[in-house]
């Protein structure tokens, strides 16, 4: 059966990356007999120059009638100006999609901790997937703007932490079940309730993982000094959002992090977690290493394409530790030569 994909290549260097990623998944999809179907739609910024709509109705027909979506990446400061911005489109997007949890995995290639701006000691087997809950929280309350006084609601609900818990903990199952779960709640009420949801969670179905509380300062201190010492971080959606690319350059560059955002079912949003980086594009720069290992995630999460999946992954490493790569991880790789080798090797 074919496998509708809704391509988002978006704004910035989102093309370069997306288009390197779709190069890697038709090698994986010729060798793996996969039957992958493109659907290319305008979003972000591209969709507001040419109709005033950062998510158009016909993109969101074709994300909604997709098996998967894969966004290359939205933004830049051509749209800071005023009026619609792309980022609107984003957030739009997950909500329709109905994707609240964003799984971000953060890896060390053994043999490649140079990389890492921390010491090869402490980048040393780090392994860790950030679940962050994606669909609630400040970045989805009410607000008042103001040049004087503004405001930003932050409203969780106790359903809203159950679901994406359970996905974090489901997933240390498969790893070496732990779960860091981050709040503040020594100040705020909606991370009191995230911890009190938590626990009745973990108590109910899970006491078989273990699990620990840690404040977001205490985890963005800890990120640094030992982060090796993490399997699965839970959190909520400002918090995830700014450890996870905190967490990003763990491996050498944030170019190298992947994520999938999930909700029921098998329909993903795939993407790599960098930026649209408008002061690259055109010039072959741009890591399209998380935009690959993205498309290998929306194989595994959304088309139970394992074998394809761990094909893609293991091609990434070894062109890593072969001494492939771009230039913000040293090498001399254009975006698109980084790519081929990644296919070949697939």
């Amino acid at each position: 059966m074919t496998k509708r994909i809704a391509f988002l290549p978006g704004d910035g260097v989102g093309p370069e990356v997306a288009g390197a990623a779709r190069a890697v998944l038709d090698a994986a999809s010729e060798k793996f007999s996969l039957s992958l179907e493109y659907i290319e739609c305008l979003f972000g910024g591209a969709a507001i120059d040419a109709n005033g709509d950062p998510f158009p109705a016909e993109t969101k027909t074709a994300c909604l009638e997709a098996a998967a979506v894969f966004l290359g990446a939205v933004g830049g400061p051509k749209w800071d100006g005023g009026g619609p911005r792309p980022e609107a489109g984003l957030l739009e997007l997950r909500k329709t999609l109905g994707v609240y949890a964003n799984l971000r995995p953060i890896s060390v290639t053994p043999g490649m901790e140079h990389l890492s701006p921390l010491k090869p000691e402490h980048a040393k087997g780090v392994d860790l997937l950030i679940v962050r809950e994606l669909t609630g929280g400040m970045y989805f309350g009410k607000r008042d703007e103001g040049n004087e006084t503004a405001r930003d609601e932050c409203l969780y609900t106790k359903e809203e932490v159950t679901r994406v818990a359970r996905i974090a903990f489901e997933a240390a199952r498969k790893r070496k079940s732990c779960v860091a779960s981050v709040d503040k709640a020594n100040v705020l009420a909606t991370s009191r309730l995230w911890r009190n949801a938590v626990n009745e969670l973990h108590a109910a179905e899970y006491k078989d993982v273990e699990l620990s509380h840690v404040l977001v300062d205490a985890m963005a201190m800890k990120l640094i000094q030992a982060p090796a010492q993490f399997d699965v971080i839970l959190t909520e959606n400002l918090f995830g959002d700014i450890l996870s690319d905190e967490a990003s350059v763990l491996s050498g560059s944030i170019g190298l992090a992947p994520s999938a955002s999930l909700g029921e079912g098998t329909h993903g949003l795939y993407e790599p977690i960098h930026g649209s980086a408008p002061d690259i594009v055109g010039q072959g720069k741009a890591n399209p290493a998380g935009a690959i290992l993205s498309a290998a995630m929306m194989l595994r999460y959304s088309f139970d394409a394992n074998e394809a999946a761990d094909a893609i992954e293991a091609a990434v490493a070894k062109a890593l530790s072969d001494g492939r790569g771009t230039s913000d991880i040293g090498g001399k790789d254009t975006t698109a030569s980084f790519s081929e080798a990644v296919a070949a090797i697939v």
